[in-house]
């Protein structure tokens, strides 16, 4: 037997790791644009949006 043993599953070339990261990223930037915006129009509309009859 080899010492070296090949890994199990998928191995990621580095330009594959890179584009993953890349894309993470976006995703993160994208879900925190979205976060600011839902804010900002809650503090626009008022507290009034949170004061609703049960």
């Amino acid at each position: 037997m080899d010492d070296k043993q090949k890994p199990d599953g998928i191995v990621l070339t580095e330009a594959q790791k890179k584009s993953r990261r890349e894309r993470s990223i976006a995703i993160a930037l994208a879900l925190g644009v979205l976060v600011v915006l839902f804010f900002a129009v809650t503090m626009v509309k008022g507290p009034g949006v949170l004061v609703r009859p049960m």
